[in-house]
């Protein structure tokens, strides 16, 4: 089943097939479900043509997929445009919600090269 250009895996129950789109998550996914009176845990391929019917045009109420990337992106671009602190913290690749940063997303700096540190076990073996 294809829905918004991304397949629904046959196998998996409606409610957590949905969540493969971007911007349907569980809670959002179940909500739909219950509007158009379909179980959560019927297939996609058990659907009739009205219920999908149905679910397409439910799901056309939503901004999914490309629309929602565009706006997410358009966001963070209008942050940093007015420099604000979080659109600062974006374009320096840094976490944005105030976590720390000494000890945690060494990974995420882009700065003196940090990798995420290991036991240093293994220098001590190979000697």
């Amino acid at each position: 089943m294809r829905i918004e250009g991304i397949t629904i895996n046959d196998n998996a129950h409606l409610a957590v097939g949905l969540t493969t789109i971007f911007g349907v998550g569980r809670s959002r996914a179940e909500e739909i479900l219950d509007a158009i009176n379909v179980s959560y845990d019927t297939k996609p391929t058990e659907l009739t043509e009205e219920q999908d019917k149905k679910l397409r045009q439910k799901l056309e109420d939503y901004s999914l997929e490309g629309d929602l990337r565009r706006q997410k992106e358009s966001d963070i671009k209008r942050l940093k445009d007015i420099k604000a602190y979080r659109g600062t913290r974006h374009s320096k690749n840094l976490p944005a919600r105030g976590q720390n940063t000494q000890t945690n997303s060494r990974t995420n700096r882009p700065y003196k090269g940090y990798k995420t540190a290991g036991s240093g076990k293994r220098s001590v073996e190979k000697k």
